[in-house]
C-alpha cells in the first residue's frame, strides 16, 4: 500500500480535492494549531466537548513523537551518541515561521534519547534558535549532512528536491535517509544504495 495512491484516490472526490492530502510529520504553524485548540477549549467551556477536534489535536501531538521514533528505528533503535542531520525546521517551506513546527518535537525527542543534532533551514534558523538548544546550525544542506549517521527531511523546501544524491551518500557516515515528506522515490533511493524510509510507503531494505 502506498499512501500517495490512497490520497490520489480520495482526492478524486471534488468535495475533498488533492491539495492538502500529503503525508507528513504532523501539522504546525500559527493558525491551525491555535484555532483547533481554541475551538476545543470553547466547546469544553460550554459543556459540549468536540471529541473529533480533541482527537485531531491529540493525534497530531502523537504523530510528531511517532515520526521521531521512526528516525530512531532507522538508526537501529538507538540514537545515543549518533549525529542526526535535520533538513528543514519551519512548519512549511517558504516561511521563517517556527510556531508549532513538527521539527521542534522531533528534535527534542531525539535529543532526549541522546542524539546530537545538526540542522539546516533556508529561512528558519534564527527563529529556531529561540525554540531549540544544543543544535549545531549549519550554513547549507551538505554541511549539515557531512559526517551524520542519518539525514531526516522534515520540511519540503524546493532546494532539497535537487540535492546531488551521490554527494549526499558520500558525506553520510551511513546511507540512512528518513524522508518525512516523501520528497524522493523509493526506487531511485534503492538504486543509489540508500537505506530509505518514508511515510506511508514500504521501507527500502539494505
Amino acid at each position: 500500500m502506498n499512501v500517495q495512491d490512497v490520497a490520489r484516490g480520495i482526492g478524486l472526490d471534488n468535495r475533498i480535492g488533492t491539495k492538502f492530502l500529503h503525508a507528513g510529520p504532523g501539522y504546525g504553524g500559527s493558525c491551525f494549531p491555535k484555532d483547533t485548540n481554541a475551538l476545543a477549549k470553547t466547546a469544553q467551556d460550554f459543556g459540549v466537548p468536540l471529541r473529533l477536534v480533541e482527537t485531531v489535536i491529540a493525534v497530531n501531538d502523537q504523530r510528531k513523537r511517532g515520526v521521531a521514533r521512526k528516525v530512531m528505528a532507522a538508526c537501529g533503535g538507538n540514537v545515543r551518541g549518533k549525529t542526526i542531520a535535520i533538513l528543514g525546521l519551519t512548519f512549511k517551506p517558504n516561511t521563517d515561521d517556527m510556531r508549532d513546527a513538527p521539527s521542534i518535537a522531533i528534535i527534542r525527542f531525539l535529543q532526549d534519547n541522546g542524539a546530537r543534532i545538526k540542522a539546516y533551514d533556508p529561512k528558519g534558523v534564527e527563529q529556531a534558535k529561540s525554540e531549540l538548544t544544543d543544535v549545531a546550525y549549519m550554513p547549507n544542506a551538505y554541511a549539515c549532512i557531512e559526517d551524520a549517521d542519518a539525514v531526516c527531511f522534515v520540511t519540503e523546501w524546493e532546494q532539497f528536491r535537487a540535492l546531488d544524491l551521490d554527494r549526499v551518500k558520500s558525506l553520510l557516515k551511513s546511507p540512512v535517509v528518513v524522508d518525512l515528506r516523501n520528497i524522493y522515490k523509493p526506487e531511485e533511493m534503492r538504486r543509489r544504495g540508500f537505506r530509505y524510509y518514508s511515510v506511508g510507503r514500504a521501507a527500502v531494505p539494505d
